[in-house]
């Protein structure tokens, strides 16, 4: 009897003790559709469940050190703290000038001076690591699970072009390939942000934001349990040398046994999900602006939006003129005036100005300092490419240098890694740039993750499967891709798509051309991307020649903003179609894309209040089907609120312009 009471007694002690290491707690979104639990104790775990259906199912999370010490194991909760949060932010070059930040937080601190903040906003949820601890920490692994409890269909993009062969240096331009979670290949990476099909349905789309000083994240299969994806993050590189795509890439040849070290005092990067009941609502969400650190420049007027007349996917294909046309003077100055006649704000020199590996030895056929001066005269700015390795090799000096000068940025290209010195030279060069009051535009780049916030200077990232692909390949799945792209890739931030193709091909007539590209779909697809794609700094990729030659929808392209004082989301089915609405002072653009599917939609404009209105519209033509370069532009009069049909041909496209009478 002393024995059973014995050993009674034990079990119910060891019951306790399990019962107060193991707690939990609860956290709803505003509007109380987004439940989060967490549990701590042996181990952190946190479940999210969306109007009572299970999205993630118990996923770990946590950080290791060096040392061993694991923050997420053997958790001692000293405090949790709760709060609501309401705040307007005022953006600059964004998609909306104002951005309502509401949103219910955790704050669960934890024995050994770290904790975890966990956010529930009414479209998604994050949580994120913070240490007060006065060392260096050096983080030797990051614990981030996404299991669900069902087999969802993943639309993940991943490695396939490997720079230089090493394993986590590539392009992050990819096509979203289409798997069951159980069938994603366990020895492929696939990169931020990627989408899963969820029951009745619903989408989530899984993200990170204001990830600074630390490695952005990959995630691969997570084999401890059915239907699950983990972290994994590029070790820090230690030795470096040229190498990759004609040697002009800084190539890791050896990788430490960490991911990061770093202030023993910070935030870490925020692991998001955002869950939509419709397909649209993906189209204008904010979550990576609100969870990014705000802006860092006192004075950002000098961050000028606008487009930009573009050299080198047209290959300086100009004609009807009187002197040899490529990289040099004339022809820059044909681009700058083409640009001045259609108030187009900037002209990017791309590779060729300078030498590849030293900014400051110039192509003796480019008198530089002449086409400054002589875009100042006419208000366009000039904009110079470089590889990282090139601008990173002396940043301060090169841009104090082509400031004074009068360039007005730099496009960035090659940078092809996302570990941590990676990431923290983006920041540094954005700091750096902002202090010379000079643009970026960051390519051969991971998506973005919240620093076009934070340093509003860098007013366009690549980290995108663009058009640029064209030119060597015409793989047939480009129209549902670009549909596919706002729901997707544009939720992390801008993309350079480079748009503005005036060779336009109906399906299966594409053929790759490097010297004269097409594009797939039709023209009216092009111009939508203009009204639908998010890019501060928008190119345009066709040549001066023959946007003069279509000089109606060039028109219509000058007038197009680059950012908006609001957007609405008005219908969308991913990688089916989308139509979004944006708003300039008094004036509205309506941009819609479709696949390869032909269909007849119905836009609600309800969007622009009362009233009568004239709509500029461009539409595909009756034979854009046959002939992609077929439209059709007219002027009519509709009120709101009203309907307005529209066909769209196999790769289709519309524009709406409309202003209140």
């Amino acid at each position: 009897m002393k024995k059973f009471a014995l050993l009674l007694y034990f079990s119910l002690s060891v019951i306790c003790i399990y019962a107060q290491q193991n707690k939990e707690y609860k956290l709803f979104s505003g509007n109380n559709k987004f439940e989060v639990t967490v549990n701590a104790g042996k181990d952190l775990s946190w479940t999210i469940k969306h109007g009572g259906q299970v999205i993630l199912a118990p996923s770990f999370i946590s950080l290791r050190l060096n040392t061993g010490e694991v923050l997420g194991e053997n958790v001692k909760i000293t405090s949790a703290k709760r709060k609501g949060f309401a705040e307007v932010i005022s953006s600059v070059a964004y998609k909306n000038s104002e951005i309502s930040n509401s949103y219910n937080e955790l704050v669960l601190t934890c024995k050994g001076e770290y904790g975890i903040i966990f956010r529930a906003y009414n479209e998604g949820v994050a949580y994120r690591f913070f240490t007060k601890r006065t060392e260096e920490l050096v983080i030797q692994s990051e614990q981030a699970e996404y299991n669900f409890n069902k087999d969802h269909k993943a639309f993940i993009p991943h490695i396939s072009d490997l720079r230089g062969g090493e394993k986590y240096t590539c392009s992050f331009e990819e096509f979203y390939t289409e798997t069951p979670l159980s069938k994603f290949s366990k020895d492929t990476l696939g990169y931020l942000p990627l989408l899963i099909e969820l029951d009745n349905n619903k989408k989530a789309v899984l993200l990170e934001a204001d990830g600074q000083a630390y490695p952005g994240m990959f995630v691969q299969l997570n084999q401890q349990v059915p239907y699950g994806l983990k972290a994994t993050f590029a070790p820090y590189p230690l030795e470096e040398a040229l190498g990759g795509y004609i040697r002009i890439n800084y190539m890791v040849t050896k990788r430490a046994d960490y991911i990061a070290k770093v202030n023993g005092t910070r935030n870490f990067p925020w692991r998001v999900i955002v869950v939509s009941e419709q397909d649209k609502d993906l189209l204008n969400n904010d979550i990576v602006q609100k969870l990014s650190e705000p802006n860092k420049i006192p004075n950002a007027a000098w961050v000028k939006p606008g487009k930009v007349a573009w050299d080198w996917w047209n290959d300086w294909n100009i004609s009807h003129v009187d002197f040899k046309a490529g990289i040099n003077t004339p022809t820059y100055k044909y681009y700058i005036d083409f640009a001045a006649k259609n108030n187009i704000e900037y002209v990017v020199l791309d590779e060729g100005w300078s030498d590849d590996w030293d900014l400051n030895t110039l192509n003796p056929a480019i008198d530089l300092r002449e086409l400054v001066e002589y875009g100042g005269q006419k208000n366009v700015g000039l904009i110079l490419w470089s590889t990282w390795y090139a601008l990173s090799r002396n940043i301060e000096g090169l841009c104090a240098k082509y400031a004074a000068m009068g360039v007005k940025g730099f496009k960035v290209d090659f940078l092809d890694r996302n570990d941590q010195k990676m990431v923290a030279s983006c920041y540094e060069m954005a700091s750096v740039a902002a202090k010379y009051q000079l643009l970026l535009d960051f390519h051969g780049m991971f998506p973005p993750q919240g620093l076009q916030r934070t340093w509003p200077n860098v007013v366009n990232f690549e980290g995108v499967r663009g058009m640029e692909y064209s030119k060597w390949s015409a793989d047939e799945r480009v129209p549902k891709h670009e549909v596919s792209l706002p729901f997707i890739r544009m939720m992390a931030g801008p993309m350079d798509y480079t748009p503005g193709a005036m060779r336009n091909t109906a399906e299966g007539i594409a053929r790759p051309v490097s010297s004269m590209p097409v594009s797939q779909g039709t023209r009216c697809h092009q111009l939508a991307m203009y009204v639908i794609y998010e890019a501060p700094l928008q190119m345009l990729a066709d040549n001066p020649t023959i946007y003069m030659k279509e000089q109606e929808c060039t028109d219509l392209i000058s007038k197009i903003p680059t950012v908006f004082d609001q957007t609405v989301a008005l219908d969308g089915e991913f990688g089916e179609y989308a139509v979004i609405a944006r708003k300039k002072k008094d004036v509205w653009y309506v941009g819609g894309m479709t696949n390869w599917s032909e269909r007849e939609l119905s836009i609600d404009l309800s969007f622009l209040g009362e009233g009568n209105y004239t709509a500029e519209v461009f539409r595909d033509g009756l034979n854009a089907g046959k002939d992609a370069t077929d439209y059709k532009k007219e002027i009519i009069q509709v009120t709101a609120p009203g309907k307005l049909a529209i066909h769209l041909a196999p790769g289709g496209g519309f524009v709406i312009r409309l202003s209140k009478l």
